[in-house]
This record gives structure tokens, C-alpha cells and sequence, in this order.
């Protein structure tokens, strides 16, 4: 309990898993890009580390929650937009874990810089959304060596439900994009059966009160069906990171050369939200591209 670990990337997800740690009882050195979320952080408890290196100079280990692969590269090992990376500030003998979701290829490459330097490089991809984050019931799937996450699993314990090892480096991301592809099929087959049930005249609750209790059962009717039906998407999970997620899946697909027809389907309907300015809505809002597809919405606002 006495280490202090390092959080780079305070967002929608990270500020509220750094608070989880500090509320554990961690000291918690962070940074953002922006200054507000590292603030917010700072009145928590947390301290300011100042940049990426800042960070990891005055932590035990660094944990890394941001929104792409380019971001992780930038970050870690560093580039034109960033002077002081991760990199500069680590000992040998630290371990650095990426809770971002990214290419598994990428975060094999960054692990294998990092190894060069003595640190461990541990990839942690997160699911669960905000809710998940600040209640600290994320799922976290892990690549990289078994022997460091059992050094880590009681700060990763505070901030998830299940810690699953999921193989080497890499292993965590493929995992993810695993999840990923699963997660977009139950937003667009549950959007597909509320338009769908509208445009036919049903009663939309009634619809998801008699299908959530039998085989069609998932996450997304328990979880978001309530708040689609009445046109409520505020971002639990960022709809472009969904998108995200999903070029990153389909790349590694044709990698692969895994199959992904339905997976390609969610991608292009993701792209139409960004397109669409509906990006920074929840991803459950793929249900008002189905409804512009339709002509008509079906949800009833302000129920």
C-alpha cells in the first residue's frame, strides 16, 4: 500500500479509476493533457506530476488510460508533440500498464522498446464504461508477464471486478477487441429491434421487459435499453471510441485474415455517427442512425 502509482490520461474513464485508487488509499501522481481533469484530480488528493515523465519520476508504477494507439506511442516513447514522455522518467525494474485500447501489434512494439530499458510493459485494456469506472467494477484483460501482474493485481484489484491474464503482450488488446466486436452487436441488434418494434407500433418497454428475461439477454437491454428508448444518450463509453475500437478489430481481422462481415457492418454504422456529429454521444446511440435510416424516430423524449 505504500507505492505510489502514476496515472497518465485523467478522462472519462482515468479520473475516476485514479480517484478509486486514492480513496484505496494509494498516492496518486497524475497528468492530462488538459488541465482540468489534472485539477479535479489534485482536489481529490492526488498530486500534479506536470508531464508524462513527472509522472513516472515519482511513481512506483504508471498506469496509462488514453484514447489511441498514436496517443500510446506519443506518450510512452515520445515525438514532436510530446517532450517529455513516459520513457524519460522510468527506472529499471518499473512497470508501466496501458489501460488504453489500442492495436495489439503497437502494444507488442511498445513493450519490446520498453524491455530494452528493464520495464515491464503490461497490456490492461478496461470495459465496463464510466459506470464502471467510478463504481470500480471494470473488467480488465491483461497481456504480458503473468509474474508482473500478480505484482500489480492489488492496484488493478481496486479498479475492476475481474482481472483476467490473458496471455503475452498483446493478449489483453486482442481480448478487447474481442469484447469490442461482442459489445457493438448487442448495440446494433438491440437498436435494430427498437426501430424495428416502433415502426411496427409496439410498446417499447413492453418489448424490452419480455425479450431481456429469455435467450435475447445481454448487457446492453439492462444496461442502456431504458435511456435509448427515451432518446437519452449521454456518454457512458464515447460513440468515435466505439468506432475506434472497431477499425482496430477489423485491421487486426484482415491481419488475421479473420472474417469479420458483421463487425465491418457496426464499423461503417459507427463511422455514420461521427460523420454525423453524434460522436461524443453514447454508443448506444448507434439507434439514431438506424432511426435516420428508417425516416422516423421511434424513441419518446422527455418520458
Amino acid at each position: 500500500m505504500s507505492r505510489t502509482v502514476g496515472f497518465v490520461g485523467l478522462g472519462i474513464m482515468g479520473l475516476p479509476m485514479a480517484k478509486n485508487l486514492i480513496d484505496a488509499g494509494y498516492d496518486v501522481v497524475g497528468h492530462n493533457r488538459s488541465d482540468e481533469p489534472t485539477e479535479e484530480l489534485v482536489e481529490y488528493g492526488g498530486e500534479d506530476g506536470g508531464s508524462p515523465a513527472g509522472v513516472a519520476e515519482q511513481s512506483d508504477v504508471v498506469l496509462l488510460c488514453l484514447p489511441d494507439s498514436p496517443d500510446v506511442q506519443r506518450v510512452v516513447l515520445g515525438g514532436e508533440e510530446e517532450s517529455d514522455p513516459v520513457i524519460d522518467g522510468l527506472s529499471e525494474g518499473m512497470t508501466v500498464v496501458d489501460h488504453s485500447t489500442i492495436s495489439p501489434t503497437v502494444a507488442e512494439e511498445i513493450a519490446e522498446e520498453l524491455a530494452e530499458e528493464g520495464v515491464t510493459m503490461l497490456d490492461a485494456p478496461i470495459s465496463g464504461g464510466e459506470s464502471g469506472a467510478v463504481e470500480g467494477t471494470l473488467s480488465i484483460m491483461v497481456g504480458g508477464d503473468e509474474d508482473a501482474l500478480d505484482e500489480q493485481r492489488d492496484i488493478l484489484d481496486v479498479m475492476g471486478e475481474t482481472v483476467t491474464h490473458c496471455g503475452p503482450s498483446g493478449a489483453g488488446q486482442t481480448t478487447k477487441a474481442c469484447n469490442q466486436i461482442v459489445v457493438a452487436a448487442q448495440m446494433v441488434g438491440v437498436s435494430e429491434a427498437l426501430v424495428f418494434a416502433g415502426q411496427a407500433g409496439a410498446d417499447l418497454e413492453a418489448v424490452v421487459d419480455a425479450i431481456s428475461g429469455g435467450a435475447a439477454g445481454c448487457w446492453t437491454l439492462d444496461n442502456r435499453a431504458p435511456n435509448m428508448i427515451q432518446g437519452k444518450f449521454e456518454p457512458g463509453f464515447f460513440a468515435q471510441y466505439q468506432y475506434k475500437d472497431l477499425r482496430i478489430a477489423t485491421d487486426a481481422g484482415e491481419a488475421f485474415g479473420s472474417p469479420m462481415p458483421q463487425t465491418e457492418l457496426a464499423h461503417e454504422l459507427y463511422k455514420s455517427m461521427v460523420q454525423n456529429d453524434m460522436g461524443r454521444d453514447d454508443n448506444s446511440g448507434v439507434m439514431q442512425v438506424l432511426e435516420m435510416m428508417a425516416g422516423s424516430s421511434v424513441h419518446v423524449e422527455d418520458q
